[in-house]
């Protein structure tokens, strides 16, 4: 089987359509559309079949994508070592962070890779952990985050390691009357406005577990997924807000513990399960790791 018609066909289980595969890999739908023909009649077997207007992948087709992530990564994998007898860097390495775990962990991860030869080219990537697999299409490592309570992203296709334990502490405005307390208790909260991030994201899961706890709907007025902003409408008196430990860097709002409540996000570093035996993502794991290491 030809490795481009195997990295198409995985483009597609990761993007989901001809059309998408096409703009990611600069080809024209019917181009996509005859090279995964082709790959079927080299397989021997239908890999495809009809879904309204779409392709979905057969078992079969299912099958063949887990060994086209080995095969592609076992290229990889050659080329990585052929570039280390040239004497040449490790290679590049494409990572997505979350905007805060970025903020807390990147510098670091950088500078430990100074002098490496590892080239790690970052974005961030403000999405829920269950775009974990979408993001692994245009990345080789994805850092996201979860509520401690939520399943691990996981899969056959991914696999995603805790790295650290971020506790989600309340913020109150300065002249609050609970900001006397060191802790709070829930049932203190319930008449409160709060300010959250969009629905998907930890924090908005921590509060829709005191909202169960405390059998009061919270009165959410603003949701801004840029942590900076929910300080500054915090410490303004524009309501209260959950936010994870290490990001809280604001001195006009008060933070305390929720009182009798476990509440944190964990850090996840996601990626495809053979690609750890690729050098140049093993040296970028390992930096993450001695980050996280720092933090503690």
């Amino acid at each position: 089987m030809n490795v481009e018609r195997l990295r198409i066909l995985r483009e597609l289980a990761d993007r989901g359509t001809v059309a998408a595969v096409a703009a990611a890999l600069q080809m024209t739908p019917s181009a996509v559309s005859q090279q995964l023909k082709v790959l079927g009649r080299e397989a021997g077997i239908a890999l495809l079949e009809p879904d309204g207007r779409r392709l979905r992948l057969t078992d079969a087709g299912r099958a063949l994508v887990l060994r086209a992530d080995e095969v592609l990564a076992a290229v990889e994998r050659a080329g990585a070592e052929m570039a280390a007898y040239r004497g040449s860097p490790y290679g590049r390495v494409r990572a997505a962070l979350f905007p805060s775990g970025a903020a807390l962990l990147l510098p670091a991860v950088l500078t430990d890779l100074d002098g490496s030869g590892v080239d790690l080219e970052a974005r961030d990537e403000d999405v829920p952990a269950s775009a974990v697999p979408e993001l692994l299409a245009d990345y080789d490592v994805v850092l996201t985050h979860r509520d401690e309570y939520a399943a691990d992203s996981s899969s056959a296709r991914v696999r995603a390691e805790a790295l650290m334990r971020e506790p989600i502490d309340l913020i109150l405005p300065p002249g609050h009357a609970l900001a006397q307390q060191d802790s709070v208790r829930l049932e203190q909260l319930a008449d409160e406005s709060w300010i959250s991030v969009r629905g998907g994201f930890p924090v908005d899961d921590v509060l829709l577990s005191v909202a169960a706890a405390t059998g009061v709907q919270p009165r959410v007025v603003h949701r801004i997924n840029d942590f900076r902003i929910i300080e500054e409408l915090v410490a303004a008196a524009h309501g209260v807000a959950l936010l994870p430990r290490h990001s809280v860097t604001n001195p006009g709002v008060a933070v305390r513990t929720l009182a009798g409540v476990r509440a944190a996000r964990i850090y996840e570093l996601a990626r495809r399960p053979e690609s750890d035996r690729i050098p140049a993502v093993g040296r970028v794991l390992q930096a993450f790791r001695t980050a996280v290491a720092r933090v503690r």
